[in-house]
């Protein structure tokens, strides 16, 4: 069965957000390892399903670069969502139960509705970013396309590309820096208090603006761990992405103090 969130009278209390210091985040991922450690097999259950999806976006794109690059970079956006299972996973460690690969894989039951609906809003920014992202290409791209051999290094090592990757980036960032502001601690807390999706956002939004110098480091970290797997043709996922997955678990716990408190 799916674990329940902590308490009922819980989903009335707003989350209230702690402060944490600068290097705070190298412990949470430091505390990710540890947790892929404890469970390697249910954690690469997910990191490989990761480098699977990428390969699946390379195998049916591999004549529309573009597409590929809209949709690969898109997968970050969409990322909060499919590491719940590794949330789940983290929690059972830290609760001294056992690592239930089956039961993590329907721990959105544990808040179907608020977690449904943050799903699609992270859906709708996933598919107004590969819209937006094959539009820049198009306007940059007017005649024949690159082949998917040779797109990301006529991409960044051509002189003439640098005000597409400046401007490409730029709005990528956006699009990302928005996902982040609203998936800190989001999914975590509706999963385990059964917090609704609106306060949950806010939450996270709350999290990122007061502790914000951790945030960029946090962000930085992410980032790193996430280029390390697209840039080894997503096999470094198997790894990198089960770990920033564990590590979130570990971010929401450090960010929100618990009910009692």
């Amino acid at each position: 069965m799916s674990a329940q969130p902590e308490s009922s009278p819980s989903k009335n209390v707003f989350p209230r957000i702690k402060s944490v210091s600068a290097g705070a985040p190298f412990a949470w991922l430091a505390a990710g390892w540890r947790d892929f450690r404890a469970a390697p097999g249910a954690s690469l259950f997910y990191g490989i399903a990761f480098v699977v999806m990428g390969y699946l976006l390379n195998t049916f794109f591999a004549s529309s670069p573009h597409i590929t690059l809209a949709l690969g970079t898109g997968f970050t956006l969409i990322g909060p969502f499919l590491a719940l299972g590794l949330y789940d996973l983290s929690r059972r460690r830290e609760r001294g139960e056992q690592s239930q690969l089956a039961a993590s894989l329907t721990a959105w039951n544990s808040n179907p509705g608020a977690i449904g609906f943050y799903a699609l809003i992270l859906l709708l920014l996933f598919a107004g970013w590969a819209r937006v992202s094959v539009v820049l290409v198009a306007l940059f791209y007017t005649g024949s396309m690159p082949s998917i051999a040779t797109f990301a290094q006529h991409l960044v090592f051509s002189n003439e590309n640098l005000e597409f990757l400046a401007i490409y980036f730029g709005v990528g960032a956006g699009f990302a820096l928005l996902v982040f502001a609203v998936s800190v601690v989001s999914i975590p807390l509706m999963m385990d208090r059964g917090t609704d999706t609106v306060t949950a956002m806010i939450a996270s939004f709350l999290a990122l603006t007061r502790n914000f110098p951790a945030m960029l480091v946090w962000a930085a970290l992410i980032g790193m761990m996430l280029f390390v797997g697209l840039a080894t043709l997503y096999i470094g996922l198997a790894i990198t992405g089960p770990i920033v997955g564990h590590a979130t678990w570990h971010a929401y716990r450090a960010l929100v103090a618990p009910p009692s408190d």
